[in-house]
């Protein structure tokens, strides 16, 4: 198969283009791919992540430091065999043309015939994240591929070893002019963005996507944007506190909080933030009764992100805010191997802290408190729409209100982050946490064109022969009636 491609600073942009020349050429040579094609693709990346299973556990621990090898394989490898095999089970099915009706009705009654053809966009070009490198890479694939199309990815360079892995490992079984991985530091992807794709997909950060955007602008290229945000947990007064303090820092601390959808900040009932706070230290304490040499609790990616949440906890101690850090063994994490830092909450975080204004990507939430549901609504909506909102309750009626009156990519009930394991709904944000979805049916949709294709009558008949002039009584009747309420 193809070599892998290790393109260095200069001249990557005439090579990165010399790839996506080779494979829109493909693309136009044979043409959309049939649904044996795409089945066979996505059966190819199944079965490098079967196969580079613990490969892919071994170089994500290397390059966090310590990565959990349980949620590796939960999230990135089998959190990416799922959305393939779904796409695999139903690509014949969403291939298929959709019919529609004619207008007017009775060109279909004569014959005419209105569809949409779904045709592969060409090349799709990839942007990953670090935080989750194989699956956010592998899950949009399942669309890509299953659209029928091609694509060039360009991973993170905060997870190189793993980026490494990913561009061997499609190099032992696709072509060059199928998939191509671009490795490389930030001058690498600053090229790679501004590439004359047919679509592209970025998942990071806000500020890194309005560039990303400002680039493909030079091109037109479509994009499918999946950013983060803060996104909020509402407690209702009628939730119940255990449950929903085991489930927020489970997810608060899966990855260490290196999560999109990751609980932002805690809107908790006024008098009921002890016994959240009580609730979660003990959730805590049952999932990991030791932090710093614990294998299941994961560190800090990097240096620069480390003392950045280090920040955010001194910011807020300087402030007045009540830090009460989760530490079940009163380790000593001044000294250590990796990048740990404890579960914190941040209580009476006040919006002049940075740790209520930054995206915080780490294991520290900030916890306010409401009187009201309602107030609790207009601090969500006196923000930037998240890409996921949370509401633990049992009050259908306030449920209801924090529905119908608050915006966000997508809502899990409940718990946290689960929705976007659901692969018959879409996963997208909204405004400044992202545009356009993918996953299941709606991925394939996001990288298909929905090619429109009217097919007319045969035959020149009255109802084609009154359109054109010379206008008679027909016409004027016809239009006539169109102008009526």
């Amino acid at each position: 198969m193809n070599a892998p491609v290790n393109l260095g600073a200069e001249g990557h942009t005439a090579a990165m283009l010399a790839i996506l020349d080779r494979q829109k050429a493909a693309h136009i040579r044979d043409g959309a791919p049939s649904a044996e094609k795409r089945i066979e693709w996505l059966d190819r990346c199944i079965g490098l992540l079967v196969d580079h299973a613990v490969e892919i556990q071994d170089a994500l621990n290397t390059d966090f430091g310590n990565r959990s090898r349980e949620a590796s394989l939960l999230t990135d490898v089998s959190g990416s065999i799922g959305p393939l095999k779904f796409a695999k089970e139903n690509v014949r099915k969403w291939m298929k043309a959709q019919k529609r009706k004619t207008t007017p009705a009775i060109l279909g009654l004569l014959g005419a015939k209105a569809e949409i053809q779904y045709q592969p966009k060409g090349t799709v070009g990839v942007i990953s994240p670090w935080n989750f490198p194989v699956n956010l890479t592998f899950a949009p694939l399942a669309g890509i591929l299953a659209a029928g199309n091609r694509a060039m990815i360009k991973p993170s360079e905060f997870t190189p070893v793993t980026s490494e892995l990913m561009k061997t490992m499609f190099a032992k079984v696709f072509a060059e002019e199928e998939i191509a991985v671009i490795t490389g530091g930030p001058e690498v992807g600053q090229a790679f963005a501004g590439l004359p794709f047919d679509h592209m997909i970025f998942t990071g950060a806000t500020s890194i996507a309005r560039h990303v955007m400002r680039a493909a602008a030079e091109n037109l290229v479509p994009l499918t944007l999946e950013l983060g945000g803060k996104s909020p947990v509402i407690i209702s007064q009628s939730a119940d506190m255990a449950t929903a303090a085991a489930r927020i820092m489970n997810g608060k601390t899966l990855n260490a909080g290196q999560i999109c959808l990751a609980p932002d900040y805690v809107m908790a009932p006024e008098n009921r933030l002890e016994e959240f706070v009580t609730e979660a230290t003990g959730a805590v304490t049952r999932m990991f009764p030791t932090l710093k040499d614990n294998p299941d609790y994961t560190a800090v990616v990097a240096q620069r992100h480390y003392d950045r949440i280090k920040g955010y906890i001194d910011d807020a101690r300087a402030k007045g805010a009540d830090i009460r850090e989760i530490n079940p063994a009163n380790e000593d994490f001044s000294q250590q191997e990796h990048r740990k830092i404890p579960p914190t909450l941040i209580l009476n975080a006040t919006d002049d802290m940075t740790v209520t204004q930054d995206e915080i990507f780490g294991p520290v939430l900030a916890v306010k408190t409401y009187k009201t549901a309602s107030e609790a609504v207009d601090y969500v909506n006196a923000h930037d729409r998240p890409l996921g909102l949370y509401w633990f309750g049992t009050d259908e009626a306030e449920k209801t209100r924090v529905l119908n009156h608050t915006t966000s990519g997508g809502v899990t009930i409940n718990d946290v982050i689960m929705h976007v394991a659901q692969e018959e709904l879409p996963f997208g944000g909204v405004g400044p946490s992202g545009m356009g979805s993918y996953h299941g049916h709606d991925g394939f949709l996001e990288f298909s064109h929905k090619k429109a294709i009217y097919t007319q009558l045969k035959k020149d008949i009255g109802p084609l022969l009154q359109m054109r002039p010379p206008y008679g009584p027909a016409i004027r009747k016809f239009l006539g009636a169109s102008l009526k309420r």
